[in-house]
């Protein structure tokens, strides 16, 4: 068979006066209709019933403006780039399609009977379709970046190479960038479906000549389609050249000066040069040749080559390198600028700030609250004391424990708490009923204060067991946690079927839930919708469904938000409050980006993006019990939520307008404070030339026995404040060494709420690190002998993370120790470890081993120590009577006043506990010169 016969028995024509049968039509038709229905059911019906179900969901949770926000504009542009893309296909291919009919048409010998087959027209316009959905297909998931660029809102900052607003960047660059590519895209599939029709079509006769031919039309149709596919890839050049400021190649992110002298001008050159060769590919119209549209492309192909491979290598190896910081020094400055200001830092305040030697008496007494809320419990011993203490049944789990603050009976108060959440993979009994209709929520929490031990060593527990006992002043109404951390199966609620409740005795406690949360699931269509949903046909066979039964669904925080906005950022650990007598959960929501210019990126969830913008705009709020959802706007001037918040207007509700004992519960996140933090470590060097040669970059402390990092919630009262406030605090150690140089806080408490504050040390006085304390302890005899001796003897000797806790002037660094049996999973604090002016202590409370510290300081230290303690209530002699001459009576009256100083500290007296001291010191100092 010849290649015309070929072609001829193809779609695109040939064929005489008898057509070809395919024997695959013979197949029955009850095949096709039976494999077409099939197909319906494995593809369609689940996706309607996702679908379908989801609208349920959204318009239940009030959300409906959401679901149809996020759907609606998809299929629009589905449909607009499939139409323009079908358009494209068609018309192209089409006209290809005829003029080569044509072509070989008239190529037959004269007097044939022979012609192009109608079907071919319509085969083009299926490949075309099929082609255009495709295409839509691979555009319908930029929905957001179309409605952003529609919505964009300006920064009010602009950028220092081009002038351009920060917006540009952030909304029209991803737009217009994804409309080049695109149609470039689009444009180069056209152009390969029409050479395609037209190699095919002169084939035969390429065969017959033996030589390359293509039609003067061929010729035409490929130049002016080409020209315009060579000018949307020079689009995309002129693009690239704003991109220079988001590149990661220079000695700092953002565009340097190779960047600017090298590259910017070679990818001005590509785009003239694609400009030239789109005008030859026209001229091949009239001049009929390629040779001056393929010079042009190779003289594009080399013009890359040297200017954008070799030329920048080049000005950098040789101008750049042995210049380097007279080079760059105006890109680090950009650099240094856009960073501070696009992670919130240009904002943060500085305060120069020399700490005392050690503590006194004095500081101890004018902190009560900053001592009162020491925390002795590390998150992991204290999660695994919960659970062996209060979990109660094996399918329950605490699934983590968050830190909080309330005031109670005029008392600030820190407190940590956990979530009795239900596990159903622990349910003994795995049966359908028991996983879906009975066992279906957690119960109750646990609270401790985060200071307080019992004889035991364990946790003193204010809220605990089942139903709730609480010695706090605090409500709780509703103690059922159907909405949390975990992520449970779905659950049918208000059911014939009771719920259990919680365990009582030799008898359960049964419930049916009351809330708004769920879906109604009574009716017979919502019941197979669902069980086509979730793949389960006891949903819709169960006699347990009654017409008032709901369903529950998206039951853990992260899941049920991410589906409402997965727009925002979320933070890796939600927290959990009581609001009104109810359980909530608060999440850290982020808008963020890594289009920003001059500004370093970093890595977030895990690794597997990278930004270099964000901000914490968003208060997240579920009901523990109904599943409601909030967004409150934290940050009301962040440009990229004011462009969400036009996109979806009803979603976002002022903070001003929230609960306030809401509003009393929000902290600064911990994931932010971290990813600033590892920003300032560097970026806090302003001055270009101390930045380029990394004089001074810090680190935060990883404790080197638990491995955690030192970032940490405190009530302290900052230096200049009148009172203690919530904040979340990690210092900082130069790299390389252990010392301390700063420590940054961020402040939780309103109205100074989101504030960062960084207390610099001077760099020539040594102020000790967390690891530096902890080489202190290990050298103490009695600290390491006891520790060896509870090794020997199978104890698990569990040491805590180093606090430093600023008091005052001073600094007290304070360490938890914990035992746990070699046959026990409880961890018991045994001992509690404080340091200051290099002395350690350690006492079974905080207020023993500060009792011991300051007497040991009190022995060693100079006038700071011995200055008296002034108070309102009682004036202090500062010259202590000495009663008794000689050795014996000064010995007993020295025992006497340290016991009055240790019951004084047990007694929280600390005024009483300075005069002791300075009686002990004054009676001491008589001891000695009696020994002389």
């Amino acid at each position: 068979m010849s290649m015309r016969d070929i072609f001829e028995n193809s779609p695109f024509g040939g064929g005489g006066g008898q057509r070809r049968q395919i024997p695959a039509l013979k197949m029955k038709k009850s095949v096709w209709i039976l494999f077409g229905l099939l197909l319906v059911l494995a593809i369609v019906i689940p996706a309607t019933a996702t679908f379908y179900t989801d609208m349920l969901w959204f318009k239940a949770r009030g959300l409906s403006q959401v679901f149809w926000t996020r759907l609606i504009p998809q299929w629009i542009l589905f449909g607009v780039a499939s139409l323009i893309a079908f358009a494209i296909f068609s018309v192209n291919w089409l006209k290809a399609r005829r003029s080569a009919v044509k072509d070989l048409a008239a190529s037959l010998p004269e007097g044939s009977e022979e012609m192009p087959l109608r079907a071919s027209a319509l085969f083009v316009m299926i490949i075309s379709g099929v082609m255009a959905v495709m295409n839509g297909f691979g555009v319908r998931s930029e929905w957001m970046t179309v409605l952003q660029f529609l919505n964009r809102t300006p920064f009010g900052k602009t950028e220092p190479i081009f002038g351009k607003e920060v917006a540009f960047y952030v909304f029209d660059m991803p737009f217009l960038s994804l409309m080049q590519s695109w149609l470039l895209g689009t444009l180069v599939t056209a152009l390969l479906g029409i050479g395609l029709i037209f190699f095919m079509a002169a084939l035969p006769k390429m065969r017959e000549e033996n030589r390359f031919y293509m039609p003067g039309h061929a010729r035409a149709h490929l130049s002016v389609l080409g020209a315009i596919t060579v000018l949307a890839w020079g689009a995309g050049l002129w693009l690239e050249r704003f991109n220079l400021l988001l590149s990661e190649g220079g000695v700092v992110f953002g565009a340097g000066y190779t960047d600017i002298h090298a590259r910017l001008f070679a990818i001005n050159v590509m785009i003239v040069l694609s400009a030239i060769v789109a005008a030859l590919l026209v001229a091949n119209i009239y001049r009929r040749t390629w040779r001056l549209a393929i010079a042009g492309g190779i003289l594009l192909i080399g013009a890359s080559f040297i200017l954008r491979g070799i030329v920048p290598g080049l000005v950098q190896k040789y101008i750049v390198e042995p210049n380097e910081f007279d080079k760059e020094r105006t890109y680090i400055e950009y650099n240094i600028a856009g960073t501070l200001d696009a992670y919130g830092l240009n904002s943060l305040k500085i305060v120069n700030f020399t700490p005392e030697d050690f503590i006194t008496p004095q500081d101890i007494e004018n902190e009560p609250d900053t001592i009162r809320n020491i925390r002795l419990w590390d998150y992991s011993p204290l999660l695994r004391a919960f659970k062996q203490l209060q979990e109660i049944r094996t399918y329950y789990d605490f699934p983590n424990v968050d830190i909080a603050r309330y005031t109670f009976n005029g008392a600030y108060r820190q407190v940590m708490l956990a979530a009795r959440e239900l596990d159903s993979e622990q349910i003994q009994n795995q049966t359908w009923v028991n996983r879906h209709l009975e066992f279906t929520h957690g119960f109750g929490i646990v609270m401790n204060f985060v200071n307080e031990v019992d004889r035991a060593g364990k946790p003193v527990l204010v809220i605990q067991d089942l139903p709730p006992k609480i010695s706090v002043p605090l409500e709780i109404a509703e103690p059922r946690i159907y909405f949390g951390e975990k992520s449970n199966p779905y659950s049918l609620v208000r059911t014939d079927v009771l719920e259990f409740d919680y365990p009582e005795g030799d008898a359960n406690v049964r419930t049916t839930y009351q809330g708004t949360g769920g879906v109604p699931v009574g009716s017979l269509f919502s019941r197979i919708m669902f069980a086509l949903r979730f793949r389960d046909s006891q949903i819709l066979f169960t006699n347990s469904i009654t017409p008032g039964s709901r369903i529950l669904m998206y039951r853990s925080i992260r899941e049920r938000l991410e589906t409402v906005a997965p727009f925002l950022l979320y933070d890796t650990d939600p927290y959990l409050s009581i609001i009104g007598g109810r359980l909530v959960w608060i999440q850290d929501a982020y808008t963020a980006t890594n289009r920003y210019p001059y500004s370093n990126p970093v890595s977030v969830g895990g690794d597997r993006q990278k930004i270099n913008y964000i901000r914490n705009s968003v208060k997240a709020l579920v009901d523990a019990y109904d599943g409601s959802l909030f967004f409150y706007v934290s940050d009301k001037d962040d440009p990229l939520l004011k462009t969400w918040a036009k996109i979806f207007p009803g979603l976002f509700t002022p903070i001003e307008d929230a609960n306030p004992e809401f509003c009393s519960q929000i902290r600064y996140p911990n994931s932010l404070f971290l990813i600033q933090s590892e920003i300032y470590r560097t970026y806090h060097m302003s001055d270009p030339n101390t930045f380029y040669n990394k004089e001074d970059v810090w680190r935060l402390s990883n404790q080197a026995k638990t491995g955690s990092q030192n970032a940490y919630y405190v009530i302290m009262r900052l230096a200049g404040e009148k009172k203690a406030e919530f904040a979340l605090i990690a210092p900082f150690m130069p790299v390389g060494r252990d010392n301390m140089i700063a420590w940054m806080a961020g402040r939780s408490d309103a109205p100074n709420y989101g504030d960062l504050l960084v207390y610099q040390f001077p760099k020539q006085k040594l102020i000790y690190g967390p690891s530096q304390v902890s080489a202190l302890i290990d050298q103490d005899p009695e600290i390491s002998a006891q520790l060896s001796l509870w090794s020997q003897r199978g104890s698990d000797v569990i040491r805590g993370d180093i606090l430093v806790i600023p008091l005052g002037d001073s600094l007290l660094y304070v360490q938890p120790l914990y035992l746990k049996a070699e046959n026990s999973d409880l961890p018991e604090l045994k001992r509690v470890i404080v340091s200051s002016g290099g002395k350690v202590a350690w006492a079974e409370t905080v207020d023993d081993a500060i009792s011991t510290l300051l007497s040991r300081l009190a022995g060693t230290t100079g006038a700071r120590l011995n200055a008296p303690l002034k108070t309102a209530e009682k004036p202090v002699a500062t010259t202590p009577l000495v009663v008794g001459e000689n050795a014996r009576d000064l010995a007993q009256q020295a025992g006497q006043h340290f016991e009055a100083a240790q019951r004084a500290s047990r007694e929280g007296d600390w005024a009483r506990y300075g005069e002791e001291l300075e009686k002990l010191r004054a009676v001491l100092e008589a001891l000695m010169n009696e020994t002389k």
